[in-house]
């Protein structure tokens, strides 16, 4: 699964566990709170300040697409 600014931050980290390392990096430390699981990859970085593209593109690198 490729990842894009429209998946959802917990379908990312059921696919991908490994994940969580960079969604931690950029300042979301609450990945078990249900609010944060549903929020877009788009959602998370703008919350936190974060340019998307560079986010996903570290994100996809990390799951080999």
């Amino acid at each position: 699964m490729a990842i894009t600014k429209d998946t959802i931050i917990g379908d990312v980290l059921d696919a991908y566990p490994q994940t969580a390392p960079i969604f931690f990096s950029i300042g979301m430390h609450c990945l078990g709170c249900p609010a944060s699981r549903g929020e877009s990859v788009a959602d998370a970085c703008m919350v936190h300040g974060v340019d998307p593209d560079e986010l996903i593109a570290k994100l996809n690198e990390a799951v080999g697409e």
